[in-house]
Parts: C-alpha cells; sequence; structure tokens
C-alpha cells in the first residue's frame, strides 16, 4: 500500500505549485517589463472591444534614427525609432494606427506620441494595420525628442492608446 501513497500525492503537489504561479504570471510580466533594459519582454494586452487582445513585444530601439552625419540626428532635435511586434492573440480583427497609440516617455516625465516619421531604422506600420486574428506584423514607430532628452520607457495600449491595459517596456 505504501508503493501507491507517493504515487496518488505526487501529482498534487505540483497542481498546487503551478496555481499560484498561474496567478502571479500577469504581475510578473509588468514587474519584469517595467526593469531598466526591459526591452523584447512581451506583453499581453487588451482592447475595449471584446475579443481585441494583441501579444505587443518591444524589439529594438534605436537612439538616434538617423545618422548624425546627415545633419537630422544633431541640432535641437533628435528622432528615435523603436520597433514593436503586434500579434493578433484575440478573436476579432485589430484594425488601428500603432504610431499614435505608442508613448516615450524621457527621465523627466515628458511624454512624446509616436508618428510615422520614416526613418533608416526601420520600416513603418501601414495606417491603419489591419491584423486577422493569429496574424503578426513588425514596423517602426518615431519620436522626435529635444536633444537633451533621455528616453526612460515606452508604452502601448490598443484602441488609439486609449485602452485600460497598456503596456510599459522600461529602457536603460
Amino acid at each position: 500500500m505504501h508503493h501507491h501513497s507517493p504515487g496518488r500525492h505526487h501529482p498534487r503537489p505540483r497542481r498546487r505549485a503551478l496555481l499560484p504561479r498561474l496567478l502571479c504570471a500577469p504581475f510578473a510580466l509588468i514587474l519584469l517589463a517595467a526593469e531598466p533594459g526591459g526591452s523584447g519582454e512581451t506583453i499581453p494586452l487588451d482592447g475595449q472591444r471584446s475579443g481585441a487582445r494583441l501579444d505587443v513585444t518591444l524589439t529594438r530601439v534605436v537612439d538616434p534614427a538617423v545618422p548624425a552625419t546627415d545633419g537630422t540626428g544633431t541640432g535641437a532635435e533628435r528622432l528615435v525609432s523603436v520597433t514593436l511586434r503586434l500579434e493578433n492573440t484575440g478573436t476579432v480583427p485589430y484594425e488601428d494606427s500603432p504610431a499614435p497609440a505608442t508613448h516615450l516617455l524621457d527621465t523627466d516625465g515628458r511624454r512624446f506620441t509616436g508618428t510615422d516619421e520614416p526613418t533608416p531604422a526601420g520600416a513603418g506600420f501601414p495606417a491603419p494595420l489591419v491584423l486577422a486574428p493569429g496574424d503578426s506584423a513588425d514596423g517602426s514607430v518615431t519620436f522626435r525628442l529635444p536633444s537633451d532628452a533621455r528616453p526612460a520607457a515606452v508604452q502601448f495600449a490598443l484602441d488609439a492608446g486609449l485602452a485600460d491595459d497598456v503596456g510599459h517596456w522600461g529602457l536603460p
């Protein structure tokens, strides 16, 4: 009888160990994404519509996004480019313009809204971007910052940036 006892009790601790991990997973993602160097983290985000959901990954930050040798990377302003990967994990199509839904925060607390301004750092998203459930797209969003601004974080939300669920990636 003792041989059966360990077998019966073995799966039970596994289930108990998984439950706290599953419950903590959303909080762990938020904490990990807010750490310096959070680029590369994927954050699942919900939109305002039922079934609207994206997995969003910050894959690259280019600062400055234009080589200083061409004259536009110096002076009072500079361009910063962030590349995002958007994957529609929801049940309804995603149709939005990602650039204005993306914001960059600097170390002084200033907030800059993304644009579709082209740079050599990467192709932007089509506006509007339409993703069927299961589809994904990569694109760059450009920010025009004062030359003295130091980027601190990138934020993204569905529904033109108005959804309550906001992805936040801390930058080193």
